[in-house]
């Protein structure tokens, strides 16, 4: 038996939201096979399985929010002993019988039938009175309602104390004195005899309560969170629906909890609603449109407020009330630089590259950076030091359906204007796809956002803590101006013209600082030949 610890998915990660698993208990996997999809911070990391072997216990459901370092998959493993018994007599000499205590009896907490075992149907171990299994976001929710989480005993797999226990202990209802151990028991039960039920047909009415309703009396649920087995998850993904629109009337822990039947009858339904829609449509008559934002006569949408936006959210609040922005706004003639950019972008192609304008402004940016260092430095709040960065990790927020991203380009001022597109547009490329790993997001010195590209010219842009500054580059248009020939006379002509917005930590920039290096930033990008200089 081997247990998988959830890795270090990355730099400064404390713990992941486990968002969907690849595989199901008495699965067979292969070492690097990926068993889970985890989401960290900002990134979707598939977590990949460390041996060849079987999945034995899956320790928690999508959804929970696992601490790194807390067994989460069990694995057994040929050649290794399938239980701690079995452990403890590949420890002993060979010819000494086992002690009469080790026998196992039906109601012995390691024997086969015990939780640890597949297909255990007894009580749980309890979980040491000297630690307490909490994740971190309900450990934070009990902090917040003054709640003492040594009074409760979790009904969660090893006595974990759940949202669903601290919302009873809330309450003043059962999960405040803990329940029986049998009562935790009997959920986790009941959930693998659901599991099961998706090939071996409906469980007994003792074992659950099922929803009983016709496809036609079946509408829709709109819930923020579901309680389900892995098979059944697994089977509305194959269904094409959406298990928080399952309607139920079962629960689980004060949560709805969908069985593989209540799935299967609002797929027919679905089914039943889509074919009446097509014989409307042959007939003449008008229709809604399936994939509507809103359901007729709804009003109102609910959507989790978790995973990549929950993060986002959190990090902007923490720049913006740590650090005091200002903004920097300016413009740059950039004529030279379209024009430039118009040679050697069929250069770039033959080598299968897309050549944009964000290598120039990196380079820009970099020239920026060197001659104003205070830009690219960061304040160390603990030691109440500056520290001044001789290295130039450039980040480049990028939109996704996610939400924002940021990859990092390391070392970006030994790079060529080539190395920088190809490098950049393959991290764009994968942060959009959700396989960028979260070491490529994480490093940078500075920031650079692009707003033009849904047609803005000017913003606020939030500074990406802890950096000093961010650049916002709006879109390149075509303005008439005032151009000084050599002769010193003067002439309108029609110019192509960037807007750029720099917000800076004020702590540590002041304004004459932030504007200097925005004119430095305008000065190579006016001239891109100096751009050589980089």
């Amino acid at each position: 038996m081997r247990e998988f610890e959830l890795p270090d998915v990355g730099e400064g990660v404390a713990e992941g939201e486990l968002v969907s698993w690849l595989v199901e208990e008495g699965d067979t996997v292969t070492e690097d096979q990926p068993v889970a999809e985890v989401e960290t911070d900002k990134a979707l990391v598939e977590v990949p399985a460390p041996v060849d072997g079987t999945v034995r216990e899956l320790h928690y459901e999508e959804g929970d929010v696992i601490p790194v370092g807390a067994v989460f998959v069990t694995f057994d493993v040929a050649g290794e002993p399938t239980t701690d018994e079995e452990q403890e007599r590949a420890s002993e000499p060979a010819g000494v019988d086992p002690p009469a205590e080790a026998v196992t009896e039906p109601g012995d907490s390691d024997a086969a039938g015990s939780p640890g075992a597949t297909g255990g149907d007894t009580e749980e171990p309890a979980a040491p009175q000297d630690r307490l299994f909490v994740p971190p976001r309900v450990r934070e929710r009990a902090r917040e309602e003054g709640l003492d989480l040594s009074s409760l005993r979790g009904s969660g797999p090893g006595g974990r104390i759940t949202a669903a226990d601290v919302r009873a202990a809330i309450d003043g209802g059962s999960g405040a004195t803990g329940g029986t151990g049998a009562q935790a028991q009997e959920v986790e039960t009941e959930t693998e005899a659901d599991a099961g039920a998706t090939e071996a047909g409906p469980t007994p009415s003792s074992q659950r309560q099922a929803t009983s309703a016709t496809p036609s009396q079946v509408a829709s649920a709109d819930r923020d969170r579901t309680l389900a087995a892995p098979a059944t998850r697994r089977l509305a993904q194959e269904e094409g629906v959406d298990i928080d629109a399952v309607p139920t009337d079962e629960m689980r822990d004060g949560e709805a909890f969908v069985t593989p039947e209540a799935v299967r009858e609002y797929a027919q339904a679905q089914k039943h609603a889509q074919e009446a829609d097509r014989e409307a449509v042959a007939a003449g008559e008008p229709v809604g449109t399936e994939d509507a934002e809103f359901a007729p006569g709804e009003r109102e949408r609910r959507e989790p407020f978790t995973g990549v936006r929950q993060r986002i959210a959190e990090a902007m609040v923490e720049s913006k009330y740590t650090a005091p922005h200002v903004t920097h706004h300016d413009e740059a003639d950039v004529t030279a630089l379209v024009e430039a950019r118009e040679d050697l972008k069929p250069r770039a192609e033959e080598r299968g590259i897309r050549l944009t304008y964000m290598p120039f402004i990196m380079k820009a940016v970099i020239a920026g950076l060197k001659e104003h260092p205070e830009m690219n430095a960061v304040i160390d709040e603990d030691n109440e030091e500056i520290v001044y960065r001789d290295y130039y990790n450039i980040g480049v927020a990028t939109a996704t359906d996610a939400g924002l991203m940021v990859p990092v380009l390391e070392n970006a001022d030994e790079k060529g204007l080539l190395q920088l597109a190809s490098e950049m547009n393959e991290l764009v490329q994968k942060a959009r796809e959700r396989s960028i790993g979260p070491d490529e997001l994480q490093g940078s010195t500075f920031t650079i956002t692009n707003i033009g590209g849904i047609g803005g010219e000017y913003a606020t842009p939030i500074i990406n803590y802890p950096e000093a500054g961010i650049l916002a580059i709006g879109e390149i248009k075509r303005k008439p101006r005032v151009v000084t020939d050599d002769d010193g006379s003067e002439s309108i002509e029609p110019r192509s013209v960037m807007t750029l917005s720099a917000s800076f930590d004020h702590r540590l920039i002041d304004g004459a600082v932030g504007a200097a290096f925005t004119n430095t930033v305008i000065e190579y990008l006016e001239n891109p030949h100096l751009l050589l200089l980089e």
